[in-house]
């Protein structure tokens, strides 16, 4: 049919009992997958401004805050501190309730945690409700890439989770375009004494608008056919099966080829090598709950437990390095535009203008905002864009070029532009040369996710994804905290440990199995 992109060429229905990665790939690729595409966009926007929003709100607030450069580390670092302490919960749950009612939930409870935070009247408010926030988005963060992935065969899976990357770096564009729109109206409501209304409030509530519209969207989406078929509902399954394939090919539902699916909880067996528990099946949520942390265990014992080192090294050294660098980069830039501006040169030189954010604490009475800022939003912009680029040419070749190399490669490019950025001699070498570290290590950053995603079966998923990113907001939140220390120090350490740490995860991704060809167990 014209229109989409179905394939299937045959419509004869098979008696044998098909697996998932032959159900899936019957369904092909079609409208319900871009449909898929629109979901992904908006999601991904709302779980990657919870830990986005601080880096342009803290250079605007920093007077009506009373915020010292070791205050904008932990207000950067402290999202990630509450995705660490709720990685391991949200994994269990996942993998043990579903996916579709608890992304829904926690799209839900973030959207109530940002409204708060608009709220903000001091910091230690500001500092609760990222807390917070952090700690209910690390549920859904984790869970749409698994959500996504089962949703697509392997030809498809890798360059889904790519797509998954594009949703972050298009909210990457969206977050400088309002705040560029929003910050420098310097708006300044006094509603009492106690309570005024400032710009950045402002922006804070439209940067809670995609989590609200997330929620909505998964009431109406069907869950996990893979999730479904791994706890025994293969009825529930196998209509999901036929309606993405009713969707893709224009035909009835009944026509799908696959009339059977294999049943997954006889064939996970009690295996005397295996440390496992048994699942149930159309077990209630008690049993479930009951029976996961049984099935849990497998994660901690050979042959899982090298991979899931392996993996949670890799993403913590690629997601503390591209993390920290993102939070920071609209703080170099605003310390670039004002040393241009308060010095009136055309172009500023990166290690002079790092001298004006090494400042002690600040009063309020002597703090100023340079509010001439367009150019620190122009030069988010040219990042945000240079990385979605990078995410869409990404995802055409990750297949082709394996993903073991490809972490490999981006790991050694990332190193060394990072370390040209220390040598910027002006704005602009400086700016691109971010761009090309900020892009390279996020697109490694979810490669890695589409290994842990093949590497480990049904039941783990989630909850290997929770752990290695959970090892990551540990070195995000690291990360954010040590930069303006390192800043201290002086204009060359925080640029070289970077690298340093980048250039490590090079050589570590060489010791990951290959999972190029892997299907979904």
């Amino acid at each position: 049919m014209s229109g989409n992109i179905f394939t299937v060429t045959t419509t004869t229905k098979t008696t044998v009992p098909a697996d998932f990665e032959t159900a899936i790939t019957a369904t092909d690729f079609g409208k319900f997958n871009f449909y898929f595409v629109l979901l992904i966009l908006v999601s991904g926007w709302a779980c990657g401004f919870e830990s986005s929003t601080m880096a342009y709100i803290l250079p605007v607030a920093q007077c009506d805050l009373d915020l010292s450069l070791e205050d904008k580390g932990l207000l950067n670092a402290i999202t990630y501190s509450g995705m660490i302490s709720s990685a391991v919960i949200w994994g269990f749950l996942f993998d043990t309730l579903g996916r579709r009612k608890l992304l829904m939930i926690g799209f839900s409870l973030d959207f109530i945690c940002v409204v708060i935070s608009s709220l903000s009247q001091n910091k230690e408010v500001l500092l609760a409700s990222n807390f917070f926030g952090g700690f209910i988005i690390n549920g859904p963060y984790a869970a749409l890439s698994t959500y996504v992935s089962e949703f697509h065969s392997n030809k498809y899976r890798g360059r889904m989770q790519l797509m998954i990357a594009v949703s972050f770096s298009c909210g990457g564009i969206v977050l400088p375009l309002l705040a560029w729109g929003i910050l420098p109206q310097e708006l300044n409501l006094k509603i009492s004494d106690t309570f005024t209304i400032y710009s950045w409030n402002i922006l804070l509530f439209l940067y809670s608008i995609p989590s609200l519209v997330s929620a909505i969207i998964f009431v109406f989406v069907p869950e996990s056919p893979k999730f479904l078929m791994t706890v025994g509902e293969n009825e529930k399954a196998l209509k999901i099966f036929q309606k993405i394939y009713s969707i893709n090919s224009g035909q009835p539902p009944k026509t799908f080829p696959i009339t059977e699916l294999v049943d997954e909880v006889s064939l996970k067996k009690k295996d005397p090598n295996e440390h496992g528990g048994q699942v149930t099946a159309k077990r209630s949520q008690s049993q479930a709950l009951q029976e996961g942390w049984q099935q849990i265990k497998p994660l901690f014992f050979p042959p899982h437990l090298k991979n899931i080192i392996f993996v949670c090294l890799i993403q913590t050294l690629f997601t503390m390095t591209v993390n920290t660098m993102r939070l920071w980069l609209p703080q170099i830039f605003q310390a670039l535009n004002d040393y241009q501006y308060y010095y009136n040169v055309s172009s500023a030189d990166l290690c002079e203008s790092l001298e004006m954010i090494k400042s002690s604490n600040v009063t309020s009475d002597e703090c100023q905002v340079n509010s001439d800022n367009s150019s620190v939003y122009t030069n988010g912009l040219i990042v945000a864009v240079v990385t979605l680029v990078g995410d869409f040419s990404a995802s055409f070749f990750i297949n082709k070029v394996g993903k073991k190399t490809l972490l490999f490669v981006l790991g050694i490019l990332a190193g060394g532009f990072e370390i040209t950025i220390y040598f910027s001699m002006n704005t602009a070498f400086a700016v691109a040369f971010s761009s090309l570290f900020a892009t390279f290590t996020h697109i490694a950053a979810n490669v890695c996710i589409v290994v842990i995603i093949n590497l480990f079966p049904t039941t783990l998923r989630t909850m290997s994804l929770a752990l290695a990113l959970m090892c990551a907001r540990i070195g995000s939140m690291t990360g954010n905290l040590i930069f303006p220390l390192l800043i201290r120090t002086g204009c060359g350490p925080p640029f070289f440990t970077i690298a340093a740490l980048v250039f490590a995860c090079a050589f570590l991704s060489l010791l990951l199995p290959n999972t190029d060809s892997k299907a979904l167990e």
